[in-house]
């Protein structure tokens, strides 16, 4: 049996569970996720608990097992509390501006990025004098969050030596020496 697999999923409070055709629905406060369920695998409640079961111990059904029970478990915590995600801008002139749910960076190139962010995830953009921008997201799908935050990351990703870039805040960089002379 899954470790991951074997543990229920204790609903939170607010939040309404459904099957229809093999898709599982959550549906809570600050939204509504579906997942389509393959392989065989099917999830069913007891007492606000989600069981996640297996039809046979093969490779591919032991393999979705611990990834669908931990997919209804983001799923539950997101659609109840949500998610964060915080990105800092290390570096001379890289700055981040926000108009609606189209974000605006400047990293040092000789053009701007222009990056439209999906409805679903809030943007907001903290620029202190004196310290690096940071750019904060919050989503209820964790899935949509990391792609959005990585596609931002990905525009300057921090370099070794001075550490400019974007990286996530407590992100730990591996830092190397420079030349000796």
């Amino acid at each position: 049996m899954s470790r991951i697999g074997k543990n229920p999923v204790t609903l939170q409070p607010g939040v309404s569970f459904s099957v229809k055709d093999n898709v599982v629905t959550l549906k809570g406060k600050l939204g509504e996720l579906s997942q389509e369920l393959t392989g065989g695998i099917t999830v069913e409640e007891k007492d606000g608990k989600l069981y996640v079961d297996r039809p046979s111990d093969s490779k591919e059904h032991r393999s979705k097992h611990g990834l669908y029970r931990a997919l209804m478990s983001n799923m539950n915590e997101g659609v109840s509390k949500g998610f964060t995600k915080e990105l800092e801008f290390v570096g001379v002139g890289y700055r981040a501006t926000i108009k609606g749910q189209v974000l605006d960076l400047a990293l040092g190139f000789s053009h701007g990025i222009i990056l439209d962010i999906a409805p679903e995830v809030k943007v907001e953009v903290e620029s202190v004098k004196g310290k690096n921008p940071k750019v904060k997201l919050t989503s209820f799908d964790k899935q949509l969050l990391g792609q959005v935050a990585a596609k931002i990351r990905s525009f300057r990703p921090p370099e070794p030596y001075k550490g400019k870039g974007i990286k996530f805040v407590g992100e730990i960089l591996r830092r190397k020496a420079g030349k000796t002379a």
